[in-house]
């Protein structure tokens, strides 16, 4: 699996198959293709961080978001 290859620390999501979740962001082009994309989410379902391009297959920037995201919620209490 990817993410294990990676050891990362987050849920992903891909719709490859369906491409639903990308209809709905707006990302799928005409040509049936997709922009590459990353968006973090928190946990109430908001947009918090996106990575558009060609560095969105990099997972750094993501994993720097989920952490701040993660010390936003622990400083919060």
């Amino acid at each position: 699996m990817f993410a294990e290859q990676l050891k990362l620390t987050f849920p992903l999501l891909s719709d490859f198959g369906t491409r639903e979740m990308a209809k709905a962001y707006g990302v799928l082009r005409p040509d049936g293709m997709c922009n590459r994309i990353t968006y973090v989410v928190d946990k109430e379902g908001k947009i918090a961080f996106v990575e558009i391009g060609n560095t969105a297959i990099d997972p750094t920037a993501t994993d720097e978001a989920c952490s701040r995201l993660a010390h936003r919620a622990a400083t919060a209490k």
